[in-house]
């Protein structure tokens, strides 16, 4: 079989058959095919899509590439959440504390943030001593230490799909539907849980744009979780701006802190209770109870302590160093560089995720290069967002960099063009949007 000939055939719109993404996924795993040819092959995707079959197949030989899990010796249903990626996006470290003090096993398998987009690995990386290279073998004993779980991509899981994030992120090949969903459904696959639940971003500050994507995307991975066996669930959720008010990694960890603690915006928090109450909705805490019943209770663990708690069990089972009031010691400490004030008064109709994003990047929060080293105390504070009403001279934003990797002026001064261009304010009011789109099952 030759590597060339499935390029041709998929950038003439051909239909590739099993055998023949088997040998794909074979040569990237072990390197016999090069990053051209891989690149290349990733572009004829994303320009001529794969079938629904092809999709599958792609996904199972992914999640082939390196060790299955074998977590059914752990008592109880057990559940994965992903996340397609946003702006701001902190749900994970918040959701998982919650989940596990019902008592759920939770196993969390994430990557790392994918251009304008943060990734919960490097959110957990920000924190001093955490370790995300879990080995599959010691998954069990994380579970049994603290019910939860949260790992990065070891060289023996899913090697293939690996591999082909980082290539992806650095040759414009993201977007592509059927590569998003292989990739997010072979590390379920994977990562052994029974149960997943799927939180499919919509907006500008996503990898899908409108709502007709995100629903495609949601059928492909439900469709792959009926092959595979497992029940899915998608929650469809907006980034036409940043969730919550903190871009940026160590930033955005402050604001998980606030949260557990029961204070944060209530943006953040609706979007963590819905995905949370849909985790519980596939498990036996969740029968004969309703949703609202289920984020009540959820509430609740937020309000007596226990999911913060909770939090600091995470940490440390991981390696991860807490203060003695039970928060995380950072790697570093974002620095203040710059507050920009409204020059009118009115209410902000945008605060455009994407370019929200953009600016965070070019602070050093994100990666413009696979090489890139990610500054995790660079990012972005927003003190007002779409529907806040704002007066002349109030604190609209504030850029932070932080105290280890310096950035240059003009990278600062491309932030804050980018961070003007991002707000608008309006003389009269604005609705901000809906944070929950829509719920879909299988």
């Amino acid at each position: 079989m030759n590597m060339l000939e499935l390029i041709e055939k998929k950038r003439d719109g051909g239909v590739l058959d099993r055998e023949e993404i088997e040998f794909f996924v074979s040569g990237v795993t072990d390197r016999s095919i090069p990053d051209y040819q891989i690149s290349a092959f990733l572009m004829a995707v994303l320009w001529k899509g794969m079938t629904d079959q092809e999709t599958a197949d792609l996904t199972i030989a992914m999640s082939r590439s390196g060790k299955i899990c074998d977590l059914s010796d752990i008592p109880g249903t057990k559940v994965d959440k992903h996340s397609t990626g946003g702006v701001g996006d902190k749900v994970t470290p918040i959701l998982l504390p919650i989940v596990a003090s019902f008592g759920i096993p939770c196993v969390k398998l994430s990557g790392r943030g994918l251009g304008f987009t943060g990734g919960t690995i490097d959110k957990f990386e920000s924190i001093e001593g955490f370790n995300t290279s879990v080995d599959p073998s010691d998954f069990k004993n994380k579970i049994d230490k603290c019910g939860m779980l949260l790992g990065g991509q070891t060289a023996d899981l899913a090697p293939c799909d690996k591999y082909l994030y980082a290539l992806r992120d650095v040759t414009g090949t993201v977007p592509s539907i059927p590569l998003i969903a292989s990739s997010i459904m072979s590390k379920k696959i994977a990562g052994g849980a029974d149960a997943i639940v799927l939180d499919v971003t919509c907006g500008s500050g996503a990898f899908m744009k409108d709502t007709d994507s995100a629903k495609e995307l949601a059928r492909r991975m439900i469709s792959i979780g009926k092959l595979a066996g497992k029940p899915v669930t998608v929650v469809m959720s907006s980034m036409k701006q940043p969730l919550g008010e903190m871009v940026g990694n160590i930033l955005e960890m402050y604001e998980v802190v606030s949260v557990l603690q029961g204070h944060g915006k209530e943006d953040v928090k609706k979007v963590v209770l819905t995905m949370a109450s849909e985790m519980l909705a596939l498990t036996d805490v969740g029968k004969g109870k309703t949703k609202q019943e289920l984020m009540a209770a959820c509430e609740e663990k937020i309000r007596s302590g226990e999911a913060f708690e909770r939090f600091g069990e995470l940490i440390l089972s991981q390696g991860g160093m807490l203060q003695p009031d039970g928060t995380p010691v950072f790697v570093d400490r974002p620095v203040d560089i710059m507050t920009v004030y409204a020059d009118k008064s009115g209410y902000v109709s945008s605060c455009d995720a994407l370019t929200v994003g953009e600016a965070s990047c070019l602070l050093g929060a994100g990666r413009m290069t696979k090489e890139d080293v990610i500054d995790m105390g660079a990012g972005i504070r927003l003190h007002k967002k779409i529907g806040d009403k704002v007066s002349r001279g109030e604190e609209l934003f504030t850029m932070y960099v932080g105290t280890k990797n310096p950035v240059s002026d003009d990278r600062v001064d491309e932030a804050l063009f980018k961070m003007n261009d991002a707000y608008e304010i309006s003389d009269s009011p604005v609705t901000p949007p809906d944070e929950i789109l829509e719920v879909i099952s299988s």
